[in-house]
């Protein structure tokens, strides 16, 4: 059976998708700092989240496929997420947001030398170099003074490995569970951790009419910027995704130097291009690898 051609095209429509989603994302998180923390966000997002997954699994007549089957490593998986988008709501408050978006792009990178440790995969050359080089480039973005590493850069290069940690869990949980069962317990477990979280004080905020905007914007958001990117490679292979990916660091340097006169620093870029390039250098090694398999199947 032959392979559906590339429809690059419409990938990098969907990638647009994507770019605007997760800028979206990342200007509503900021604009909520003032009246709701990180955990109170989290809990609306995943209100509005749930809404939406169970409206879509109705109409869709999917919500049989919603079970209690591995609940334990949904449990896993949404603890690791919830702990990676906290911090990178905390982060989006005092990191500028080129920097936030570059640092994010080392989660593929963390994903290469954990999946060996808990998928059974190969750890490669390729894959040291790879980290290695995005380490490189990580240190260059953040240009760390140990002395005065502030709270909000640590949470910003951590957000990333929670966020792998999530990526590999789901890796699992998707080898025998759907994605309408992925998300309903991404975001009903995520709303409940919130709840609990931001409700331990005894104080949950309410936003106001313009917070409910906000908040109605980042629910949306991240989960239409996760549908787009799923969508897109469908359509078209990694390595063509991958650079689209890449144009986020533009488009959000521009959004942070709009609204909030963030400097647009050359060496943010210089940076995160060299972990770009880790990363892609790990996509087509991949792709290659699994090409050779292909070609050393016996036809019987």
């Amino acid at each position: 059976m032959s392979e559906e051609p590339s429809q690059p095209f419409r990938a990098a429509g969907f990638m647009v998708g994507a770019m605007v989603s997760f800028s979206a994302m990342a200007v509503a998180g900021r604009e909520l700092a003032g009246t709701l923390d990180t955990f109170e966000i989290m809990m609306y997002r995943s209100t509005v989240g749930l809404m939406i997954v169970l409206v879509i699994a109705y109409k869709a007549r999917a919500l049989p496929q919603v079970t209690f089957n591995r609940f334990g490593l949904h449990a896993v998986r949404n603890l690791l997420h919830f702990f990676g988008q906290n911090l990178w709501f905390y982060a989006v408050i005092y990191v500028p947001l080129s920097q936030l978006f570059a640092f994010e792009f080392t989660n593929p990178l963390w994903v290469a030398v954990l999946a060996p440790l808990f998928l059974g995969e190969k750890m490669t050359r390729v894959r040291i170099f790879s980290f290695i080089l995005g380490f490189v480039g990580i240190l260059i973005v953040a240009r760390p003074e140990i002395s005065a590493l502030s709270p909000a850069t640590v949470a910003a290069a951590l957000c990333a490995v929670g966020f792998a940690g999530a990526v590999i869990t789901t890796k699992l949980l998707a080898r025998t569970e759907t994605t309408t069962c992925i998300l309903f317990w991404l975001v009903s477990m995520q709303g409940v951790f919130g709840l609990v979280c931001a409700g331990f004080d005894g104080d949950i905020a309410i936003p106001d009419g313009v917070g409910t905007f906000w908040v109605t914007l980042v629910g949306v958001c991240g989960l239409l910027a996760h549908f787009c990117i799923t969508s897109a490679l469908k359509l078209a292979p990694a390595t063509v995704v991958a650079p689209m990916e890449f144009l986020r660091l533009p488009l959000i340097a521009v959004v942070g130097w709009l609204l909030y006169s963030e400097a647009l620093e050359v060496v943010v870029f210089v940076g995160a291009a060299l972990v770009f390039g880790a990363n892609y250098l790990n996509i087509r090694s991949e792709q290659n690898a699994g090409k050779k398999r292909v070609l050393h199947v016996p036809v019987s």
